[in-house]
């Protein structure tokens, strides 16, 4: 059932913290014509239940996870020049082929994509090359705001890590606060309203190189969608 599918994908992504209301209003912003008894029973019948909030319990166990970071931007998506707050985030397009995972690193000062990725599978090495790809292309200070949601690709090791490397302070969203990361979700609804959701995409590569042109004019230079390798 493709309800089913969106909502499990959704679900994942949301780190287990979206109930039925935030599920639906997704569901609907996406165009999909489904009711909230309807969300909330295929939900309930397939056991996708919200986690609680709970008390952080901070750790230092780097062979798990970093510590969750403290939310810097605190819903101020303003900023006085370029590269001064990045906000990223992973979405997910159906084609005929499987899922599409699309990772977006957004400057808040231009509202423009700085570093993309896509991948055919959700690991964390997409939101990784994604990140990448915005520091080759941007070059940014130290002073430079990273903000994002507390889903494991951006709490894993490897990220982390290439974060602190280039000495880039680390934000993130309060558990399950659908706004705290509005303004990359804002580009997601705006790209699938314009370019995504019009076309039943037959495979992966054609959706990739339609995201390519929508986001800097160009099909992908390795032609073909990147693979995760872990």
């Amino acid at each position: 059932m493709v309800y089913l599918a969106h909502i499990r994908t959704a679900f994942a992504l949301s780190n287990a913290t979206y109930g039925s209301p935030r599920m639906h209003r997704d569901l609907v912003d996406e165009g999909h014509e489904i009711g909230r008894h309807r969300t909330a029973r295929l939900m309930r019948e397939n056991q996708l239940i919200a986690r609680q909030k709970r008390r952080f319990k901070r750790t230092t166990d780097s062979e798990h996870a970093w510590p969750v970071a403290p939310n810097l931007v605190a819903q101020n998506f303003t900023a006085d020049g370029p590269d001064r707050k990045w906000g990223a985030d992973i979405s997910y397009i159906w084609t005929a082929e499987g899922w599409l995972y699309l990772a977006v690193v957004l400057d808040l000062f231009s509202r423009r994509v700085v570093g993309w990725a896509t991948s055919d599978r959700l690991k964390r090495d997409l939101a990784v090359e994604a990140l990448r790809r915005a520091l080759v292309a941007r070059n940014p200070a130290p002073w430079l705001v990273h903000h994002s949601d507390r889903g494991s690709q951006y709490c894993s090791v490897d990220y982390q890590a290439l974060l602190r490397k280039h000495g880039i302070q680390i934000s993130m969203s309060g558990r399950g606060n659908c706004y705290d990361n509005s303004m990359v979700e804002t580009f997601f609804k705006t790209i699938k309203s314009e370019l995504i959701c019009p076309v039943a995409w037959q495979t992966r590569q054609q959706a990739e190189n339609a995201i390519a042109r929508y986001i800097d004019g160009s099909i992908t230079p390795s032609g073909g969608t990147h693979r995760s390798a872990s």
